[in-house]
């Protein structure tokens, strides 16, 4: 069992609680935001609060000139320091998110540009910590920017070599570098754990590979990436996937390819063609190489030593493109046993593409109104503690099956949810975890079955109406005090 679970799950009140904020009312307000919102993670906020003047007073709060996500989120920041010291190991994933808030009318004051000049919004980009098998420990760091301007007018070639000629510090991807940085930090606070940073194919920057990864106690973060070029090596002539294809296969294996529909007919992109259900079968080899360090105008970077793992499809259907991990590391390649774990490892990244699946569909974040961005993203703070709670539930389900559900909810939960659901009077012994997240999931849409376990999005549908029962639970139960 995880050793984070040793005591209850954490509660999205106790991610708050001493939040400084400059005055104690401020603070109090935010935990019980944070309660009514939970609890009706897919309704609006008037929906959520239910009275006026909860309503009111929850968008005050957003409004505050005192308050900001960086302060919202920084108990639970601590909180995740001292969830991932248990942990041997610790996979901090990066990745970035849009935030579209275009308006038929008035635009949201602050948001910038997206793909288009008629498309407004915000970029967020969370560092967020996993365990080993999955299950998210919470967020560590984010940021969020816009975009004043895009350069429409320059063709594909023109911006290219722009991009070419300009510093690392003036492009967006400075992102995964401060996420590295911020890696750093928390490792220095966990000095037990490894620490394993981890970003999809936007993450192939070399000034990512060469940024120095040492810590104050002496073992280094480590660096798990998928990467997108095939990139030299000091070996001359000799790219990435040159050595790697002329190393051992260490092993192979079947995984299933899900199918996969592009957003845009004319779509060419290789990573988001069109593509039918399939199982294909795959070798996976290992070596270790150096990378030769590319131009760049203002600086000389030097030759970085890495790892490279390749999964790749062999006896791919002739209209298909076969499925290519390049996988770039620090960790060692010695043996059979790393190599599963390193593709193991990566395999939990997906973690972080569900959590902002949960931000967006379950919490709704893009169809919030805000007049003004920074009372938007100060409320999408909130919600981002929600869609963690969320997928850990979901998660926690199917790691620990067997654990007590009281870890997790009160009893008025379990007990409502569980007469609703089974129509008959609750048991003395609560379920365990796994049959109380089944419960609340089949009241949102989930068709038990025993080869399937629910998504997060039949679980925050569920959730908000266990939150109905258990209040008439409270107020009309066994328990309820009679007039």
């Amino acid at each position: 069992m995880d050793s984070m679970l040793m005591n209850d799950v954490p509660r999205l009140v106790d991610e708050v609680a001493g939040v400084e904020l400059g005055d104690r009312r401020l603070t109090k307000r935010l935990s019980m935001i944070v309660e009514q919102l939970s609890s009706q993670p897919n309704l609006s906020i008037p929906a959520a609060t239910q009275v006026r003047s909860e309503m009111e007073a929850a968008y005050r709060f957003f409004a505050n000139d005192s308050v900001t996500p960086e302060l919202i989120l920084s108990t639970h920041h601590q909180n995740t320091r001292q969830r991932i010291s248990k942990e041997r190991d610790c996979l901090l994933v990066q990745d970035t998110t849009e935030i579209i808030l275009t308006r038929p009318q008035q635009q949201v004051k602050g948001a910038g540009f997206m793909n288009s000049e008629v498309q407004f919004g915000a970029l967020l980009h969370p560092l967020m910590a996993f365990t080993a098998n999955g299950l998210p420990l919470g967020i560590v760091w984010q940021k969020n920017w816009v975009r004043s301007e895009i350069k429409t007018e320059m063709t594909f070639a023109e911006k290219t070599k722009l991009l070419k000629q300009t510093p690392i510090e003036e492009k967006e991807s400075i992102c995964w570098i401060e996420g590295l940085r911020e890696s750093i930090k928390v490792a220095n606070d966990c000095p037990e754990t490894r620490c394993i940073v981890m970003g999809d194919s936007a993450t192939d920057i070399y000034e990512f590979f060469s940024e120095p990864r040492e810590t104050d106690h002496g073992r280094p973060v480590e660096i798990l990436i998928r990467g997108c070029y095939e990139r030299a090596t000091t070996q001359t002539g000799l790219s990435i996937l040159d050595h790697a294809r002329s190393s051992p296969c260490r092993y192979t294996a079947t995984i299933n390819v899900s199918s996969r529909t592009p957003m845009k007919k004319t779509e060419t992109r290789k990573r988001l063609k069109d593509r039918p259900a399939r199982i294909a079968a795959v070798e996976v080899r290992a070596c270790s190489v150096t990378l030769r360090s590319p131009w760049r105008p203002d600086r000389k970077l030097p030759n970085v030593p890495v790892n490279i793992v390749l999964v790749e499809e062999v006896g791919t259907p002739k209209d298909q493109d076969p499925i290519q991990w390049v996988l770039v590391t620090s960790l060692p390649v010695e043996t059979d046993e790393q190599v599963r774990m390193i593709v193991d490892y990566y395999c939990q990244r997906w973690g972080i593409e569900i959590y902002f699946k949960t931000l967006k569909s379950g919490c709704r974040i893009e169809e919030r109104h805000f007049e003004f961005l920074d009372r938007e993203m100060n409320c999408i703070a909130v919600y981002m503690l929600v869609a963690w709670r969320i997928l850990l539930l979901t998660r926690l389900g199917r790691t620990c099956p067997d654990l007590d559900c009281e870890v997790a909810f009160e009893p008025s939960e379990w007990k409502a949810v569980y007469q609703v659901v089974n129509r008959k009077v609750p048991p003395q012994t609560p379920p365990t975890l796994n049959e109380m997240i089944r419960m609340i999931s089949s009241l949102g849409g989930y068709v038990k079955r025993t080869a399937t376990e629910p998504g997060t999005q039949t679980l925050w549908f569920g959730l908000q109406r266990m939150n109905d029962f258990a209040n008439c639970y409270d107020t009309f139960g066994p328990g309820a005090q009679k007039n």
